[in-house]
């Protein structure tokens, strides 16, 4: 099992791209930082803490890709990763070749985890119908793979259409960037990760020894290899304990949270999660 760092990376925490210097110096396999592109004043939407406020850490999130390319700069292993990216926010044509050039400049490190969004406000500012928004998540997936994977690609859907096309740079990544979706694991997203994914993304793990039989017969049942699946819980508060039980249900990267902080509040943590590397596989 391979161990990453989270990190809400903001305009007041420690930088991103020094961070990603450090994780990646003392062997991590990856780094992920999360996506809001605004955070609308009304509390419609509860915080998906279940705290009473939202955490500052939300209205202050920098622009993640921008953030990766320029740890992709300063680092020469470890995966770069959203956790999660907000696919629907985003036009599917532009955000191909976005992420196609970061897979480039990265030398093939990209992970796309992806979400299909928690903040009604949020979506609703980008002309999202929330309620169709895990269609539209799937289209627009989709129609980025097919320009990722082909000389020619062209799509026809209810939300994504353009005539044959081509697009350049293609990813390293071949067909297309490791995809991770995020979320509670029901039919729906099951579905979800069988038709265009890689792998499930738990937030803090619960329920995974239950979940991961079912995923694994539906990568089977698709003609998948269950051997392929990545399983990645995302910001865990790790304890020996924690990471000898997902080792033994089948987790093939669990992501530790360090704080949105300053670097003197970050440092001390992430040696102090760098301690379980040794117990680890090779990274």
């Amino acid at each position: 099992m391979k161990l990453g760092i989270a990190f809400h990376a903001t305009d007041v925490s420690m930088s991103a791209v020094e961070l990603a210097r450090e994780a990646d110096e003392r062997g991590f396999y990856s780094f992920y930082i999360p996506e809001h592109t605004h955070i609308p004043t009304s509390r419609r939407t509860p915080a998906p803490t279940g705290d009473e406020t939202l955490g500052e850490e939300y209205k202050r999130c920098l622009d993640p890709y921008i953030a990766l390319a320029g740890a992709a700069a300063v680092t020469e292993r470890i995966r770069l990763g959203t956790g999660i990216g907000l696919v629907a926010q985003h036009d599917a044509i532009t955000f191909a070749k976005q992420l196609a050039t970061l897979d480039l400049l990265s030398q093939g490190r990209l992970v796309l985890g992806i979400g299909f969004g928690w903040n009604r406000e949020e979506m609703e500012s980008h002309g999202i119908d929330v309620g169709r928004r895990r269609a539209l998540v799937r289209e627009k997936m989709l129609a980025m793979q097919a320009l990722w994977a082909n000389e020619v690609a062209e799509f026809r859907g209810d939300f994504v259409s353009f005539e044959p096309s081509w697009q350049w740079p293609k990813p390293v990544q071949q067909p297309g960037p490791r995809v991770l979706i995020g979320g509670g694991l029901g039919p729906t997203l099951i579905d979800h990760v069988t038709e265009y994914a890689d792998g499930w993304m738990p937030f803090g793990g619960a329920g995974v020894r239950e979940a991961l039989p079912k995923l694994r017969a539906a990568f089977e049942a698709c003609g998948r290899d269950p051997a392929t699946l990545h399983v990645v819980p995302m910001g865990i508060h790790p304890s020996p304990e924690k990471l000898a039980y997902f080792r033994e249900v089948g987790v093939t990267e669990a992501v530790l949270r360090v704080p949105s902080a300053g670097r003197d509040e970050v440092m001390p943590v992430l040696d102090e999660y760098a301690g379980y590397l040794d117990s680890e596989e090779p990274q």
